[in-house]
């Protein structure tokens, strides 16, 4: 999709930091808008923010776990604007960072209900419908860096963000064997100024979660106070709506670890797991 103004935009997430980015940076390039996020007072702050530049926008509270809620979504967006052609299934968090062993299964359900049920969730709800309108669409599934390699101390996060790649692949030829189109791009970015490192804030009232390692998170929270800008990703993925790339990558320096990976396995290496944690602790995500 070369030219977005007036085309409509669904982003989840979009209260704080990427999904704001992008849906701001949506609004400037002239698009309508539909913001979803389980923050209803910060998601009424950013609506009521982006639509002072005039952009037209439909808000709504909604928790990406939900099939029933992200349906209710879909319904909203064709009820108010007619049609869909830009999704961003961007909602995520990062859960607790403890070993595999240590996580609770409260605390991998709600994770996984995030991450990964959140996409299949606006897949299920949108896609048939942007299929239907025959009209040019285009799906931008959040994964992460941590989709693309592994480390230690944060399992779920790892496994979610690795089928989040997983499905989008999947999905994109799919769509692509069909002639539709609808078109999928993947946005891979590692550490962003956003508040991923406070996502407990979002969890479940009820249930056993387990707690951060106390230097883990604090590595984890200084890393991610030192990524790039949310707006530089917010770009990136515009610049990859409109050139009709699959991959989005934000963070060329990670470029060598994902060929590192990569290498290892064909070479049947195991995995080092220690030399990222040892760079962590130095204080360099390297």
């Amino acid at each position: 999709m070369q030219h977005l103004k007036d085309k409509v935009a669904v982003v989840t997430g979009a209260a704080s930091g990427i999904g704001l980015a992008i849906a701001t940076r949506c609004a400037q390039e002239g698009m309508r808008l539909v913001l979803a996020d389980i923050e209803e007072p910060a998601l009424a702050h950013a609506s009521d923010a982006i639509r002072q530049s005039g952009a037209r926008i439909l808000s709504q509270r909604v928790d990406v776990s939900s099939a029933p809620e992200v349906d209710a979504l879909a319904d909203a967006a064709y009820r108010e604007f007619g049609a869909v052609h830009l999704v961003c299934n961007n909602a995520g968090v990062g859960g607790v960072g403890a070993p595999a062993w240590s996580q609770t299964l409260d605390a991998w359900r709600w994770v996984i209900n995030v991450n990964l049920l959140g996409v299949i969730h606006g897949v299920h709800s949108f896609v048939p419908r942007m299929l239907a309108s025959g009209e040019e669409g285009r799906i931008v599934n959040t994964a992460s860096l941590a989709g693309l390699t592994s480390g230690p101390m944060i399992s779920p996060y790892y496994a979610t963000k690795h089928a989040v790649v997983a499905l989008s692949e999947s999905l994109s030829m799919e769509l692509a064997m069909t002639g539709a189109k609808v078109s999928v791009s993947v946005l891979c970015p590692a550490f962003v100024k956003t508040r991923i490192a406070e996502s407990n804030r979002n969890r479940p009232e009820s249930g056993n979660f387990g707690a951060w390692s106390g230097e883990f998170h604090a590595l984890v929270q200084a890393m991610v106070e030192q990524g790039i800008p949310a707006e530089a990703v917010a770009g990136a993925v515009i610049d990859a709506v409109k050139e009709q790339r699959f991959w989005i990558l934000t963070h060329p320096e990670f470029e060598a670890r994902i060929r590192e990976r990569v290498e290892d396995m064909l070479a049947g290496r195991n995995p080092k797991p220690q030399v990222q944690l040892a760079a962590a602790r130095a204080g360099n995500p390297a």
